[in-house]
């Protein structure tokens, strides 16, 4: 231990984290630089900052300030002590509904503070897009602003008062008429009064460099107001009051089609005389589909409010009326439709990270803002700038602001391309200035942007703010490098310490070109994952919602697989305990690879880890018990054992022994074998029976020997549908595709030896050489299918995920593996697309449940809502994960983070679902955990359907 944790720990009562894994989980923020620190210190109150400030003045060491973790141009990361103050000082102290104000600490996220203002018809004005979970301390440190600025203007125009510490301990409160300012501050603004009141650009998001303007008399000598936008080098914060805005009881949304991103941008000045609370731009480029926009290869958005809804359309439509210059137009007065395309623009600083081919793109200069009437022509220069350099870019953004976001594809791997980000980087700040620009428009400076800061203000002015930084912070001790004296802007870049080589993987990583760290490059830190709530269907990231825990995110985990491949902080490579633990409670639910903006794969990334941390090495039992789960089962149903495995379960003693050896939660109860598989039920019956389109019906592991019901339900479906309903071969060779069964005894013996399966279980438990071989075997028997055109329909969600994407991704080098998985449907999607005219029964009863995490991810639930629609079955379905995900939630040690999945929207949706509904889950998990933890029978919609055949008059 250090004379420095050891003189924190004694110092101060929050956690005090100089690990691997602390220090890993904060060496990056959402930009493109990475500083490793020392030690990360959670602070529980103001003293506990106190503490720290002057042990680390004691000790020469930086202090950094850390919201969210999302800043984009480097600021939030640092080489000294790390104050993370989500984990204790995340509260919302007070709000007055009178006074239209709050109290908050630094580390409360943005929404929590929204919807705690709600109920009193008041909001925040400021919003970026990382509301949901951007930190109020995150906003101030960078003057954050968001897409109602036109209305609510940036975070300092909504701050009071600010409670901050300085670097040598000295509390103040910091507001207008000098309050709180440090000694000498006033003589320095007294002795400068002209270049403070020429020297600042005068435009809506000038939020580069510091704020000293706001000192004048004639601004009222606002301390708190020129603190905003300091990125953590002046004071630390310890709580703040904000002001609160009126929130609009009813919205529209105007969207406006252009021919180009020019046309939409020299519109948008001319609409803010109309008072509209959101003027954003964004271009075709970054839209993934385009339908239900109007027409266009660019769209304002522009958002209107009222007192009624006829009050705000009204507004809306005056938008439309104005925009004579607009190619189409359309109104949306409905919440839902105005979400969806919100979360279109929302997702964008995601979604720019990659190229329309799939190469990456970085921020840098992400922000840069200039007077909205000159938008058009700064955007025809940047444009020409790109060219000239070689480079892409799709702009976006606030364009009643004049502020553009940008990623650009930057080669920041090589010499020779971070020699060109430096001279466009130079270039593009002369082009910003030209037409009276910030470099900064919103998220600060930071090492991204103050190096070119004398471009913008001059050297005099430069000089001035390192005075002003002088005066409050003495020992330069907080943030050093940021704003004033900066590092260079193509230092500390984070990608100059991944490995130049491909690794050596076993999943072939098709959307990045089969390289590992370019997979691992994809979470940019936007942290989306750090939610806390999800709406709609959404699932990411169910383990930090149980945990709270960056560790346990996915960007959390993505940076330690980061410095895994740095081997800087992770050293012990593959072998790294650290990131094994923080993969442990990756529930593997896939939740990231569609709700994530740049579609990380952690599910994926923790398969490929543990196939090599395990290498040659003892696996938990776990791995053997639930990883040769079909293995098991095939041999109990061979010697027709179920009974007595069954019985043998149902004695404590010997179950408590049972589940001990094989690594399972002592919580669980072992679900029951039936006494007849799917697959001997199927032979009993004799084979298909009616004489319509070919369809194969995939017997995994689950319905073969745990829930047959929902197999047999599917033939009654299936069949009523006009299908001709078969399994797949149980014979590798030239058989031809029929029921699955075999003539002779020794053709039966060889069929019982050879089942198709997934490999599901060993993917999840990292055994991908065993995973190989199975789905191999699995393409020799499936070869006769893949000859037909005959789709094959997977009734378990998981396992037609793992066919559709892990087959292909493992078995890349098999074109028959990408056959294969374009062949797999839903149950509902097999009715949807082979029997159009089939009509289900009518069930008219309302349901509840939860959309399956892998089906939300990979293969889409619209067919199955038209399904359930069309058989009246009323009633939306929760998002999230169940919390039992496979093997995780049988696992020794995951017991109680599985019960908080499940608390987070699963078993409240069916304890508040109405009498008499019905309770869908597809997923054998989901039915699994809604019997152990809530009692409840959860069904699969084709065991609905099938009751409702039988009660049908035929």
């Amino acid at each position: 231990m250090t004379d420095l944790e050891a003189a924190l720990r004694r110092a101060v009562r929050g956690e005090v984290g100089f690990d691997v894994t602390s220090r890993a989980l904060t060496t990056m923020d959402a930009s493109n630089y990475r500083r490793v620190p020392f030690g990360v210190v959670a602070p529980r109150d103001a003293d506990d900052v106190a503490a720290v400030l002057e042990v680390c003045r004691a000790h020469g060491t930086p202090v950094v300030a850390r919201g969210g973790g999302t800043s984009i141009a480097g600021q939030a990361t640092g080489t000294g002590v790390v104050l993370d103050f989500t984990r204790h000082m995340n509260r919302l102290v007070a709000l007055d509904p009178e006074a239209r104000t709050a109290v908050v600490q630094p580390g409360l996220v943005l929404d929590r503070l929204q919807e705690a203002a709600a109920p009193h018809g008041l909001r925040f004005g400021p919003d970026p897009s990382t509301h949901s979970r951007c930190t109020l301390g995150g906003m101030i440190g960078n003057n954050s602003c968001g897409s109602h600025s036109v209305a609510w203007g940036t975070t300092a125009d909504s701050v009071r008062e600010l409670s901050v510490l300085t670097a040598r301990e000295r509390p103040a409160r910091l507001g207008p008429g000098w309050a709180g300012a440090p000694e000498g501050l006033r003589e320095l603004v007294d002795g400068d009064l002209w270049r403070l009141r020429t020297g600042f650009p005068d435009l809506p998001r000038r939020i580069s460099g510091y704020a000293l303007d706001a000192l004048l008399p004639e601004n009222g000598a606002d301390v708190a107001r020129s603190f905003c936008g300091s990125e953590g080098t002046l004071g630390v914060l310890t709580e703040a009051v904000v002001r609160l805005v009126e929130a609009p009881r009813a919205r529209a949304l105007a969207v406006l089609g252009y021919a180009d991103e020019a046309g939409a941008a020299e519109a948008a000045a001319g609409l803010l005389p109309l008072g509209p609370l959101t003027v954003e731009g964004m271009a075709v480029d970054l839209v993934p589909s385009t339908e239900g926009l109007p027409r266009g290869g660019a769209w304002l958005f522009v958002e209107t409010g009222g007192d009624s809804e006829a009050q705000a359309r009204a507004a809306a439509e005056a938008v439309v009326r104005a925009a004579d210059d607009a190619v189409d137009a359309l109104v949306v007065t409905d919440p839902a439709g105005q979400r969806a395309l919100w979360r279109i623009r929302e997702d964008a600083s995601g979604t720019a990270t990659r190229m329309p081919d799939g190469s990456e793109a970085w921020p840098g200069w992400e922000d840069c803002a200039v007077p909205p009437a000159r938008l058009g022509g700064y955007l025809r220069d940047f444009r020409a700038l790109l060219t000239a350099h070689g480079l892409r870019g799709t702009p976006y953004g606030h364009f009643g602001d004049g502020c553009i976001h940008v990623r650009i594809d930057f080669d920041l791997l090589t010499d020779a391309g971070v020699a060109r980000f430096r001279r466009f980087s130079e270039e593009l700040a002369d082009v910003v200035v030209a037409h009276g620009g910030s470099l900064s428009g919103e998220h600060g400076d930071g090492q991204a942007r103050a190096e070119l800061l004398p471009r913008m203000y001059g050297e005099e002015t430069v000089a001035l703010f390192e005075r002003a930084k002088g005066v409050w912070d003495p020992d330069d001790l907080l943030n050093p490098g940021m704003l004033v004296r900066p590092a260079p802007l193509d230092t500390n870049l984070r990608f100059s310490v991944l490995p130049r080589e491909p690794v050596d993987v076993e999943f072939g990583y098709p959307s990045d070109g089969g390289d590992f760290s370019a997979a691992v490059r994809r979470c940019v830190g936007v942290a989306k994952c750090r939610t806390t709530s999800v709406t709609g269907s959404a699932v990411m990231c169910p383990s930090f919602r149980a945990t709270g825990d960056e560790q346990h995110s996915t960007r959390g985990r993505a940076r330690l697989l980061h410095e895994m491949l740095a081997g800087e902080v992770v050293t012990d490579g593959w072998r790294s305990p650290e990131v094994r633990d923080a993969l442990d409670l990756c529930l593997s639910c896939k939740g990231c690879r569609s709700d994530c903006p740049v579609e990380v794969d952690m599910a994926t990334y923790k398969a490929e880890f543990l196939h090599h941390h395990y290498e040659g090495r003892r696996r938990p039992p776990a791995h053997y018990a639930m990883g040769w789960l079909p293995v098991w089962l095939r041999w109990a149903a061979r010697a027709r054992v179920a009974p007595v495995v069954n019985a043998l379960a149902s004695v404590r003693p010997l179950a408590a022994v049972g589940k001990r050896l094989g690594g399972i939660a002592k919580e669980r109860d072992v679900p029951r074998l039936s006494g007849e598989t799917f697959s001997r039920w199927w032979r009993g019956r004799g084979g298909p029976v009616a004489e319509g389109e070919l369809v194969v019906l995939w017997p995994d592991t689950f319905t073969e020997h745990l829930s047959p019901s929902v197999g047999r339900a599917a033939v009654r479906v299936l069949e009523a549908a006009g299908l001709r309903v078969v399994l797949p071969p149980t014979l590798r060779g030239r058989a031809a595709v029929g029921d699955g069964t075999s003539k002779s005894a020794l053709a039966l013996l060889a069929a019982r030896r050879s089942r198709v399966c997934c490999g599901l279980t060993y993917v999840s438990t990292g055994q991908l050489d065993r995973a190989r071989a199975v789905m191999r075997r699995t393409l020799d028997l499936m070869t006769p299918v893949l000859e037909t055109s005959a789709p094959v329909v997977v009734l378990e969600p998981s396992c037609a995920a793992a066919l559709r994407t892990d087959l292909p991704e493992l078995l890349h080098d098999d074109p028959r593996a990408a056959r294969l998985a374009a062949r797999v449907l839903t149950f509902a999607q097999a009715l949807e697309r082979h029997a159009p005219d089939w009509t289900p029964p009518t069930v008219n009863l309302p349901a509840t449940g939860q959309t399956h995490c892998h089906q939300h991810a990979v293969l889409g639930d619209a067919a199955d809502r038209r399904l359930r629609e069309a058989a009246g079955l009323t009633g939306e379905l929760s998002g999230g994960c169940c919390g039992l995900a496979g093997n995780f939630g049988f696992e020794d040690g995951h017991y109680e983070v599985s019960v908080a999945c499940a608390e987070d929207q699963l078993l409240p949706a069916v304890r508040e679902a109405p009498d008499g509904a019905v309770v869908l889950a597809d997923g054998f998990s989901c039915r699994t955990q809604l019997e152990q933890l809530g009692g409840v029978r959860g069904r699969h919609l084709a065991e609905v359907l099938a009751e409702g055949l039988e009660q049908r008059p035929e």
